[in-house]
């Protein structure tokens, strides 16, 4: 095939393969998000036949109250909840994790091997139940937002410490150099030189590990357990049971758990894409 031939050729290639993507990605996306919405705004009938067709009525508000009125307000107070373990586990991921992806990076040791496995092995190995309860229980951390925090943060910790270190090794070590010159100390170094560097890298730790804890839902199930305590995912059950299930108030709270972390992807959508792969880029 001759050099014009390949070029007319590909074009047509990439738009055959953006079509499919953009296929699959409706097909996958757009399809059950659109089902999801329907169904949330049909009444209790209608939304018993989980059919993809167009509501009899429209019951969004009616739906919407009940929803957050179910079992004193449960879904307030799991909203609630969410946002203090969003907020507390991240921020503890984003510090822990840039300050070991920063040491790991610029200070080699014969550790370092060993530490990599365990970084690794976390991304690997999935945890144990059974055992992280008794832990939790020896600690007397079991069934409190705190025990739950530290799981969340020790489960996300690998994950955020690879993409760290690989930002870090993208900042040149003369403003280390430079910072130690002036007399700066290992904590200012970090969080005066480095740590601002770090802000792409920072915005896709939080927008991903943000998602992934708000939309845990088997972590909270198994160490937070209570009503009280609940989260958002655990609403859920408020809707199914053994016998019965309301779908139109099911896939209603099923929208308004969705709508936070799907508002985060479209608003930092680029930032997320530049923190994934600055250090493969500048590496």
């Amino acid at each position: 095939m001759s050099t014009a031939e390949l070029v007319n050729h590909r074009p047509g290639r990439s738009y055959l393969l953006s079509a499919v993507a953009i296929v699959s990605s409706i097909v996958v996306f757009i399809i059950p998000f659109a089902f999801m919405v329907l169904t949330a705004v049909k009444d209790r009938q209608q939304a018993a036949d989980l059919s993809f067709a167009w509501p009899h009525q429209f019951r969004f508000a009616q739906n919407f109250v009940e929803v957050v009125k179910a079992r004193d307000y449960m879904l307030v107070i799991a909203y609630i909840n969410s946002t203090i373990l969003t907020v507390t586990s991240v921020a503890g991921m984003v510090v822990l994790a840039a300050m070991a992806g920063f040491v790991l990076q610029r200070r080699k040791s014969r550790w370092n091997p060993f530490i990599n496995f365990l970084v690794l092995s976390g991304l690997i190995i999935p945890p144990a139940v059974v055992p992280t309860i008794w832990v939790l229980q020896k600690l007397g951390l079991f069934r409190t937002m705190p025990g739950l925090i530290l799981i969340e943060i020790a489960f996300g910790l690998s994950f955020c410490i690879l993409l760290f270190r690989a930002f870090v090794a993208t900042i040149p070590r003369e403003l280390d150099e430079a910072a130690i010159i002036d007399g700066a100390g290992p904590l200012r170094l970090f969080f005066g030189v480095i740590f601002p560097l770090l802000k792409s890298v920072i915005v896709t730790v939080v927008v991903i590990q943000s998602v992934n804890v708000f939309n845990d839902f088997v972590n909270p199930l198994y160490f937070l357990p209570g009503d009280k305590n609940a989260t958002v995912q655990l609403t859920l059950y408020n809707f199914s049971s053994q016998f019965s299930t309301q779908y139109n108030l099911l896939f209603m709270d099923i929208l308004l758990i969705t709508i936070p972390p799907l508002i985060m992807f479209l608003f930092f959508n680029r930032q997320i894409v530049a923190g994934m792969t600055s250090g493969a880029v500048k590496g």
